[in-house]
């Protein structure tokens, strides 16, 4: 609960900064042939396992490629990690893929993104017992899969280097056929939801 308020008054806190430097003026930017840029935050993540929930922080690179009349393709990495771990599993993954920026001319850039990796789940305190249909037990204690993420947000800017981000995804985990499974639910899947909230910072290194 305390790590649920802290996301909520900090995407609060984010929001009112946005909304009041909008009021202050659209401003068209420049857009650059390419770009660089770092982001990092912090994501409230429902893990999709038993009610589970992970406090994490989320960091990563985007690399913006010349865009093509209003949109733009980027390449994004990016990776989670749990700092406070929750009562049931947790959480850490390390993704890339395609993200598309729609150039709206002004200082919100929404985009989509689509990303592929690998993610290890740990299950905690005491591992978490799973019964297959055929009546035998196993108990999960660490499992590492595919994972595939899907998703967009929108950053902000505050000004030509600095930015806000909001970012939702919904992420996969899991493969299906796979004997024993690998995460322990009946689809053979996992559904996550990961909310983040942070900060942009632009690498200006074109002229």
């Amino acid at each position: 609960m305390k790590q649920q308020r802290l996301l909520g008054t900090l995407a609060l806190l984010l929001a009112t900064m946005g909304w009041g430097l909008g009021a202050e003026g659209q401003h068209p930017t420049a857009v650059q042939p390419m770009q660089l840029s770092a982001f990092g935050g912090v994501s409230g993540v429902y893990t999709g396992l038993g009610g589970g929930k992970n406090f994490s922080v989320m960091a990563g690179a985007d690399l913006a490629l010349p865009p093509f009349h209003w949109v733009r393709p980027t390449i994004e990495v990016r990776g989670t990690y749990p700092t406070d771990r929750g009562l049931v599993d947790n959480q850490r993954s390390a993704l890339a893929g395609l993200r598309v920026d729609f150039l709206l001319g002004h200082r919100w850039h929404p985009y989509g993104d689509v990303l592929f990796g690998r993610g290890e789940m740990k299950y905690t305190p005491y591992g978490y017992p799973y019964t297959y249909p055929d009546g035998t037990q196993h108990l999960y204690v660490q499992t590492t899969t595919n994972v595939y993420s899907a998703g967009g947000g929108f950053d902000y800017d505050l000004g030509d280097r600095w930015g806000i981000k909001v970012d939702a995804q919904l992420q996969r985990w899991g493969e299906t056929n796979e004997q024993p499974p690998l995460v322990p639910t009946p689809s053979e899947l996992i559904y996550s939801k990961v909310g983040t909230v942070g900060i942009v910072y632009r690498f200006g290194f074109n002229h």
